[in-house]
């Protein structure tokens, strides 16, 4: 076999190869890797193979071996030297953006691992969601409020752009994802930018614009944007829908967050924008109110209908931190799960986590 890319976890390491062109003749019934140090073994018949019972903080290389009727063949080159460790993983989702005319954007969406053991107390803040403003009124949704893990932070969602005739409030604001662009008599307005300020991997994508649909008996507003999409851009009489949030299964179950919010109708007539997958609020159609966007998963607030209604306030942010160490101590309340060896504690409100 040709050794590929050896890959460390929590006392494994998963190494991959390729299968040997020529066989000898005889099908392969499996592959066996070997550890060095330690002469630690993990068989299996196809690429990747894990191998189990190493030692954290020690590094290790790997061989591979094809075995078929005939006997084992030689065994491959060496692997890259990898060092298992514990590793813990967090999502830190921000509260999403207050709709207006236009949708209010997600909050930011970061989620990542420390190779590590956590160690020491970190403090947790899950930011609020940003509150939805009555339309032409010359003033944006309220943004939302960053969520923090330690030295991680998630920007708050821009809120959604108005319908009104003040240039600046039209555009959407920027922040983990942007907020929608309101809706014009005469000119484009962009949605707000997403990824604000930016992170690797971005933490979210730019708000949709209005359009430039601009005669009666439609105006268009733009969605905003998603931790997975950029927000939905109004096209004839169908105003943009939310950008679409990401899935996560750090709590065991795979579940979106941080969708954005669905744009408000202009006017009277016209089709209003659905809220994004990941809590995203709808917008409204003619004389409604925009949907508030879910709470715990960072959803923008849908964009208020036509006459001055109010844009759905941006759902509250959320922080989870799945560990294979349990914490000595929490405070703020998290709800405590086990998801295989690990301990999943997630916040619904700030506080803290000491390991």
């Amino acid at each position: 076999p040709t050794i590929g890319t050896a890959t460390a976890g929590n006392t494994t390491a998963s190494v991959a190869f390729t299968a040997p062109a020529n066989t000898g003749g005889g099908a392969i019934t499996g592959y066996t890797v070997t550890s060095s140090p330690g002469g630690v073994t993990g068989t299996g018949t196809s690429s990747p193979v894990t191998v189990s019972g190493l030692t954290n903080g020690t590094a290790y290389t790997f061989t591979v071996v094809a075995t078929n009727a005939f006997g084992n063949s030689v065994p491959s080159a060496a692997s890259n030297s990898v060092t298992p460790a514990l590793v813990a993983t967090y999502l830190v989702v921000a509260g999403g953006g207050g709709g207006c005319g236009a949708g209010g954007g997600a909050g930011g969406y970061r989620a990542g691992s420390s190779v590590g053991a956590l160690s020491g107390t970190y403090t947790v803040t899950v930011g609020a969601g940003g509150a939805g403003v009555i339309s032409d009124n010359f003033a944006r949704g309220g943004n939302g409020v960053n969520s923090v893990f330690g030295s991680i932070t998630s920007t708050g969602g821009g809120g959604g752009g108005d319908n009104n005739e003040v240039a600046p409030n039209r555009t959407g604001a920027d922040g983990g994802s942007g907020g929608g662009g309101g809706a014009s008599g005469a000119n484009i307005y962009a949605g707000g930018a997403g990824n604000t300020p930016a992170t690797s991997p971005s933490q979210g994508n730019n708000g949709g614009t209005n359009g430039g649909i601009q005669g009666s008996p439609y105006y268009g507003t733009g969605g905003g944007g998603g931790a997975g999409a950029v927000g939905g851009t109004a096209t004839s009489s169908v105003n943009g829908a939310g950008g679409a949030g990401l899935s996560s299964s750090i709590t065991g179950t795979a579940i979106f967050y941080a969708g954005g919010g669905g744009a408000g109708t202009a006017t009277l007539s016209g089709v209003a924008g659905v809220g994004g997958n990941g809590g995203g609020g709808n917008g409204a159609t003619g004389g409604g109110n925009g949907s508030a966007g879910t709470s715990n998963t960072g959803g923008g607030g849908g964009g208020g209908g036509a006459n001055s209604r109010t844009g759905g306030n941006g759902g509250s942010g959320v922080v989870i931190i799945s560990s294979p160490v349990a914490a000595s101590s929490t405070t703020g309340s998290p709800t405590v799960t086990t998801v295989g060896a690990n301990t999943v504690y997630k916040f619904n409100s700030s506080g803290s986590i000491t390991f």
